[in-house]
């Protein structure tokens, strides 16, 4: 089968839609599959992956020059039939490999990136909107140029030509959320879980205080990563910081730990646009666990998960507290609703189903 090379300079090798599921699914499906990510590990297979590190830079200025440069270089050395990337910043090195290989290239877009940029804390307010615009201009160009653009989600998709793209959206692995060591649910403590980043517009302020409120003696277990070092401080200065357990970053296996031992997820993103049209990865992994969710009352996401968990307003503790204690206290309605969850996931928002678009299109394009 054809060699393709896919690279990242901003995701870690090992990232779950990078790795886990694409590359894993292409290597299976017969493909000679390089992955080009920065890392300090050496140059080895993994579960048939080549794992071909990009030595890690320190700063964003580095990593949209240096680095990209690097990672140019080292993706021309794989003469691969098809180049796959994950970064808006590798669009100029996409259009390198255009000019300079015979090869296919896809644009995998995880994010609304002009939107995600307008709330980028770290770009100046007078410049996110120039920066936003250069951004969508890019990606326009990189809609004409490029062979295929692969979306996250359908609205994304909206953005670009339909006979371009298609939509591969980020859904569970059923094979490797098998909860085989798991807790029967009615005997669990009283846990709620956040897996991912922590962040003020992901609420994490809102979920530490919404565990001041809870009469129940419930705790609160952050997965993730902090923004900001302000943040953490912040956080263990509110009343429900006794309640809750920071454990850090967690591997895949000891994340399906966790959710096995789990009685709710917590999935409470702020009202931005960008993240009312999202299709948040984590409530699909609640919902492949078998565990009822509290999560931001999006339309969007009321339609996906009706009858699998509980929606709130993401900016009231007070209304997290209350769904969190209902579910407490009624662990067989709470019990059924994560039932429900698990099998929308096993009948169609699964990995094993979603690969296919993916399959289909690197079929088409190396006929």
């Amino acid at each position: 089968m054809a060699r393709v090379c896919i690279l990242t300079t901003v995701h870690q090798p090992f990232d779950v839609r990078i790795f886990h599921k694409e590359a894993r699914s292409l290597r299976q499906a017969g493909y000679e599959v390089y992955l080009l990510a920065p890392t300090a590990e050496p140059p080895r297979p993994v579960d048939g992956v080549h794992l071909e590190p990009l030595p890690p830079v320190r700063g964003r200025g580095q990593r949209m020059t240096i680095l990209t440069w690097r990672a140019f270089r080292k993706a021309l050395q794989q003469r691969a039939a098809l180049y796959h990337f994950h970064d808006p910043e590798l669009i100029p090195v996409g259009m390198a490999l255009k000019i300079f290989s015979r090869a296919r290239v896809v644009y995998d877009i995880h994010e609304d990136y002009p939107q995600q940029i307008l709330s980028k804390t770290w770009i100046p307010a007078w410049l996110r909107r120039p920066v936003a615009w250069i951004v969508a201009r890019l990606e326009e160009l990189a809609a004409r140029l490029f062979d295929s653009l692969v979306a996250a989600t359908p609205t994304i998709a909206r953005r670009f030509p339909a006979n371009k793209t298609v939509v591969v959206r980020n859904f569970p692995r059923l094979q490797e959320l098998t909860f085989t060591s798991s807790t029967p649910y009615t005997q669990r403590p009283p846990q709620v879980v956040y897996i991912g980043g922590i962040t003020t517009v992901r609420g994490a302020v809102e979920m530490v205080k919404a565990m001041a409120k809870i009469e129940d003696d419930v705790h609160l277990v952050l997965a993730g990563a902090f923004e900001s070092q302000a943040l953490q401080e912040q956080l263990a200065r509110l009343p429900g910081w006794e309640r809750t357990r920071f454990v850090g970053w967690l591997n895949r296996e000891q994340i399906v730990d966790l959710l096995g031992q789990a009685r709710i997820g917590l999935v409470l993103l702020a009202p931005l646009p960008r993240y009312q049209v999202a299709w948040p990865v984590k409530l699909f992994e609640y919902m492949a666990a078998g565990i009822p969710f509290v999560a931001s009352d999006f339309p969007l996401w009321q339609e996906i998960g009706e009858g699998a968990g509980l929606f709130v307003d993401p900016r009231s503790p007070e209304e997290i507290a209350q769904a969190i204690q209902w579910l407490l206290a009624h662990p067989h309605e709470a019990e059924a609703m994560g039932k429900r969850g698990r099998e929308l996931v096993h009948r169609e928002y699964n990995w094993e189903q979603e690969s296919k678009r993916l399959l289909d299109l690197y079929e088409r394009l190396l006929a």
